[in-house]
C-alpha cells in the first residue's frame, strides 16, 4: 500500500461533525479509508456524511455515521458495541470529540465532571471496549487529539470532579493531560498528538486567532497512515515528535490513571 492510499483501511473518528474531526474525516477519505463519522447526535453525523459527499466528493460506500452523546457512558457503551460488531477489523481510533469546560461546574448524570468525561473518560471506555477490534490485526493504532495545555495540567486524584476548586481552564487541562498519559497504556499503541492553535470552538482557550482546522487535521491524518512508524506512548506537537510532559512518561501514573478511570466509568474488565 502506498503511503497516498488508504484503502482498505476503517477509521472512527469521533467528534467528526466539525472543525478538526471533520477535516480529518475528509482528508482520511479522500485517501481511500473507510470512515466512521461520529457525532453527538444522529442528525449531526449524518449532515456531516452528506456534506462529505456533496462537498468532498466522497464515496457514500465508505461513509457511516454514527451517533452518541460522550456526556452519557451508556451511549459510548451502545457506540462501542455496534463498531465491534458491525466493524470487527477497526485499523485506527482518532479520539477528536471535545469541548471547553463550562464556566460553571457541571457535572454528568454519570457523575462526573463534564470536561473530564467528554474530553477523556468517554474516549477511555470507548478505547478499553474496541480494543478487541483494535488488535485483530497488528497495526491498529489510537491517535489521540489532544492539546499544549495538557503541560499545565495536574490530575487531582482525590478530586477529579473538581468540587472542591474549580476552574474551566484547570479543568480542561487535566482532561487533556489525562487523555495525553492514556497514550502509553500497552494495551493498543497510542500516540497524542497537538494539532496546533487552530481556528475552531476552543480557540478562545488558546489564543485570538489560529490556523485553519484543516491544517490541523493533516497532523492527525499523518498519523494515521500506517506507514508513518509510531512508538507507543509518543507524543507529536504539530509534525515534530517530543516529549509529552513527564507525567506521561511514567509507568506509575499510567496504572493509577487507569484505576481511577475504570472507577469512574464503572469497568472493571477490558473486554466487550
Amino acid at each position: 500500500m502506498s503511503a497516498s492510499s488508504l484503502s482498505g483501511r476503517t477509521v472512527l473518528v469521533t467528534g467528526a461533525t466539525s472543525g478538526i474531526g471533520y477535516e480529518t474525516a475528509r482528508l482520511l477519505a479522500e485517501r481511500g479509508a473507510t470512515v466512521l463519522v461520529h457525532g453527538r447526535t444522529a442528525e449531526e453525523a449524518r449532515a456531516a456524511t452528506d456534506k462529505l459527499i456533496a462537498t468532498a466528493g466522497v464515496n457514500a460506500q465508505q461513509l457511516c455515521s454514527l451517533a452518541a452523546d460522550f456526556a452519557h457512558l451508556g451511549e459510548v457503551e451502545t457506540l462501542a458495541h455496534k463498531v465491534v460488531h458491525e466493524h470487527p477489523h477497526l485499523d485506527v481510533l482518532v479520539n477528536n470529540a471535545g469541548m471547553a469546560a463550562p464556566e460553571r461546574h457541571t457535572i454528568t448524570a454519570d457523575g462526573n465532571e463534564i470536561a473530564f468525561q467528554v474530553n477523556f473518560l468517554s474516549h477511555y471506555l470507548l478505547t478499553c471496549l474496541l480494543e478487541p477490534a483494535l488488535t485483530t490485526d497488528p497495526g491498529g493504532r489510537v491517535v489521540n487529539v489532544s492539546s499544549s495545555l495538557h503541560r499545565t495540567g495536574n490530575i487531582q486524584w482525590n478530586d477529579p470532579n473538581r468540587g472542591r476548586r474549580y476552574s474551566r481552564l484547570a479543568a480542561y487541562a487535566q482532561a487533556q493531560l489525562a487523555l495525553t498519559v492514556f497514550a502509553a497504556d500497552p494495551r493498543v499503541t497510542a500516540v497524542s498528538v497537538h494539532p496546533g492553535v487552530c481556528e475552531t470552538a476552543l480557540l478562545p482557550l488558546y489564543a485570538h486567532e489560529g490556523v485553519t482546522p484543516a491544517e490541523g487535521a493533516a497532523h492527525v491524518a499523518r498519523l494515521c497512515d500506517p506507514a508513518v512508524e509510531i512508538v507507543n506512548g509518543a507524543y507529536y506537537d504539530r509534525a515534530e515528535r517530543v516529549d509529552p510532559a513527564p507525567a506521561a512518561r511514567e509507568h506509575r501514573t499510567v496504572k493509577r490513571l487507569n484505576k481511577l478511570a475504570d472507577l469512574l466509568v464503572g469497568r472493571a474488565t477490558n473486554t466487550v
